[in-house]
Parts: C-alpha cells; sequence; structure tokens
C-alpha cells in the first residue's frame, strides 16, 4: 500500500510541474495568484480558492477533471497531456499503431470470435493464451556429431 501512496504523490508532483511548464509557455508566471485569478475567470463552477491553486501548483493535489479541462483550455494544452504528460500519450499511441499495423485479417476474426465467446470460454481461452505466451521458444536438437575415423 505505501508504494501506491508513494507513487501517487510522485504523479501530483509530475502534474505540478507540467502545469507550471504550461503556464510559462504559454506566457504566465507560475504562481498562485496568477493561476486563481485566470481559472476562475474560465471556470463556471465554484470558484478556486489560493490555497487550493496553491496545492496544484507545489504538487499536493491534482484538480478533478472538469477543472483540469478548463486548465488546458486556458493553456492550450491537451488535457490528458497535462494530466499524465507526453510520454503516457506516445505510449498509447505506439500500442495502436503497432494494433492496427500488426493485425491482420485472420487475428482480428479470432478477437471477434473470442468477444463473441460466453465469459467461462473467454477465461479459458485467456489462460492458454497466456500459458502459451510463456512457454519459451523450442530449440532444435542437435545431433551429436560422429567421430572420424571410428
Amino acid at each position: 500500500m505505501p508504494e501506491f501512496n508513494f507513487r501517487f504523490m510522485d504523479e501530483k508532483t509530475k502534474f505540478a510541474e507540467r502545469l507550471q511548464a504550461a503556464m510559462v509557455a504559454s506566457g504566465y508566471e507560475a504562481r498562485p495568484a496568477v493561476l486563481e485569478k485566470n481559472f476562475n475567470s474560465r471556470y463556471w463552477g465554484q470558484s478556486v480558492s489560493f490555497q487550493a491553486v496553491s496545492r496544484w501548483l507545489r504538487g499536493e493535489a491534482i484538480p478533478s477533471q472538469e477543472k483540469l479541462q478548463v486548465l488546458a483550455d486556458w493553456l492550450k494544452v491537451e488535457p490528458h497531456v497535462l494530466r499524465y504528460g507526453e510520454q503516457a500519450i506516445k505510449s498509447i499511441r505506439a500500442k495502436q499503431k503497432r494494433w492496427d499495423e500488426g493485425i491482420g485479417y485472420q487475428e482480428r476474426e479470432v478477437f471477434e470470435a473470442f468477444l463473441a465467446l460466453p465469459a467461462p470460454q473467454r477465461k479459458v481461452a485467456r489462460e492458454v493464451i497466456h500459458a502459451l505466451s510463456h512457454v519459451p521458444p523450442a530449440t532444435p536438437s542437435r545431433k551429436p556429431h560422429a567421430k572420424k575415423g571410428k
């Protein structure tokens, strides 16, 4: 459990760094007063306090999704990039590209058949696939060389 807390704390710190960088890149000082004023002038909900935006900038809190959207619109960055970072998006795009380019008709047909199975049979199919994916590749057996002269 403590590992999760440390990881989430690190996420908050990284979010704060991305927020600060986005503010500076947009021509704003990364200060709580600047953030509070500009955020509240764009947010349709209850105004956020100076303390709340200070926590965002210090890496002590991450705003809710709707507030994150307002920040992203204001700073002209993608909300998911602001929240998770550019590397997360690159990873998602690479996986999508691999899926789009690496899957042929036959594999797609198998996936469609898998998705049509009832849950218990899908579970069995998943277990078989996982088991097969962990089997080391077969190595060709070598025949002992016959000794010359015998």
